[in-house]
């Protein structure tokens, strides 16, 4: 399947300067729910700690919110983890939430404006890209540890679309993926 076919079938468009990036038109979350590797992030602070095989995993909790838990090896070896609380703002679309995670400052609050939105996604959901509404964060998550060239291509369009720029997110390093961490506008 070409990017170009996957760009549509995403449902992006090129996000209008100083808007919110669009969410993609249409979330399953069941079928969302799940683990995915972290491929490539924007750097944000939580994050300076992980070294390789960062993780997200999302369940359905008994409120019917979304369970956020993160891990990540660090650079020590050692295994680091945070747990949080996903609450979908967007019936609409279902691609835009508020997460929160107990005890970080600024992001304790369960109930909040949005601050995760999709703005791409696999038509099988393999992979998908990630923002926040004022773009200062970014994350390509997948499935699996690796995306092929032509996924990497796509992936590279939707940060593009969204308004965002691909040299300032920085590969991670998972197993059986990326092992170097360098800027994804060179992968």
């Amino acid at each position: 399947m070409t990017g170009a076919v996957v760009a549509a079938m995403s449902g992006s468009a090129q996000a209008a300067p100083g808007a919110a990036p669009a969410p993609v038109s249409s979330l399953d979350l069941n079928r969302y729910l799940g683990t995915w590797q972290q491929l490539a992030a924007i750097p944000q602070y939580f994050n300076l700690v992980c070294a390789r095989d960062t993780q997200a995993n999302y369940a359905l909790d008994s409120n019917g919110n979304v369970a956020v838990r993160n891990t990540c090896t660090t650079w020590s070896n050692t295994n680091n983890e945070i747990t949080g609380t996903a609450t979908v703002n967007d019936r609409i679309t279902g691609a835009q939430l508020h997460v929160s995670f107990p005890g970080v400052p600024t992001q304790d609050r369960i109930d909040g404006p949005t601050n995760y939105i999709v703005t791409a996604l696999g038509p099988d959901y393999s992979w998908a890209v990630v923002t926040d509404p004022s773009r200062r964060s970014g994350f390509v998550l997948a499935r699996a540890p690796r995306l092929d060239p032509v996924e990497w291509a796509t992936v590279r369009t939707e940060i593009v679309a969204a308004g965002q720029d691909p040299c300032l997110y920085l590969t991670s390093p998972t197993t059986g993926g990326l092992a170097d961490i360098v800027p994804l506008c060179t992968v």
